[in-house]
């Protein structure tokens, strides 16, 4: 494994090499990569973006999540849940957001596993059940025992595009542990 080192950039701050050069991406990991998150639409509304992130930059999602937010309803569950075939088509029409069918599908999918999670604790504490119990150094791997554990987990609950690697990435975005390397400016702030 590659040895991964942090860069300093023009305000004089190191950072994940990943936040370097694009200041969608700087804003990102200095406000919100690693930070938890509270609640059930918080929790679709990462897993959601990360299914549709799989096969394009996260860039790519981050520049369109105000479009997501609109287009899910602020990815509250019950709402989503009720969208139809007719949601569907509108969705695919939608230039504001990533036009994949399957995906958009998948969201309407997990949010439906969503509220039928809430019968077992919900979806937060789900997730949360998976963190790591003990810290975890920032490393090139891509997924982890807990994220598999995790991806099985969701799966048995009916949610889809949630394979390991796209879970070891929401584990690293909403802090279940600190993704961020040794020497970054917010190594340890979350």
């Amino acid at each position: 494994m590659s040895q991964l080192s942090v860069v300093v950039g023009d305000d004089g701050l190191a950072r994940c090499p990943w936040a370097a050069g694009n200041p969608v991406n700087t804003a990102y990991h200095d406000t919100e990569w690693g930070v938890p998150i509270r609640g059930e639409a918080a929790y679709l509304e990462r897993i959601t973006l990360e299914a549709f992130q799989s096969g394009l930059s996260w860039l790519t999602i981050l520049t369109k999540r105000p479009a997501f937010r609109v287009a899910f309803a602020g990815f509250e569950a019950d709402v989503v849940a009720a969208y139809d075939e007719g949601d569907v088509e509108r969705l695919m029409a939608d230039a504001g957001i990533v036009r994949n069918r399957r995906k958009i599908e998948a969201a309407i999918t997990n949010a439906r596993a969503a509220v039928a999670l809430r019968e077992h604790g919900g979806l937060e504490q789900l997730v949360q059940a998976h963190r790591p119990a003990s810290p975890v150094e920032p490393q090139a791997a891509t997924t982890s025992a807990e994220s598999i554990a995790l991806s099985k987990a969701l799966k048995r609950h009916g949610f889809v595009f949630v394979g390991p690697t796209t879970m070891h990435a929401l584990m690293e975005a909403i802090g279940l542990f600190d993704p961020h390397l040794p020497g970054c400016h917010r190594r340890g702030a979350c």
